[in-house]
């Protein structure tokens, strides 16, 4: 791991039009960012929940549910990620 980082806020956003699947991807989103916690104690992700079938469409043009974006790129799209490609994206993120 780069040990400059270019962002230590970084914005997650969970899309899904439906409550429990959006709250499966969020507290795996948690879940990582408490795990890279240990190793960067600055880091805050910015998560924000996407339900709005019209607000959807902006970040992608063919809906596969649920998706997970990190600073606005998509990283996830039509399944439940587990925390270590949640903790690999957020430290993409980080460095880029």
């Amino acid at each position: 791991m780069n040990s400059k980082l270019s962002s230590t806020i970084l914005d997650g956003k969970v899309l899904d039009l439906r409550t429990p699947q959006r709250y499966a991807v969020k507290r795996t989103l948690v879940a990582a960012q408490e795990a890279l916690r240990r190793q960067f104690p600055e880091l805050k992700v910015k998560i924000k929940e996407i339900a709005n079938t019209s607000e959807i469409p902006i970040y992608m043009q063919v809906t596969i549910l649920p998706n997970l974006l990190v600073n606005e790129k998509l990283f996830c799209v039509g399944h439940f990620p587990k925390k270590d490609e949640v903790i690999a994206w957020l430290q993409e993120a980080m460095t880029g």
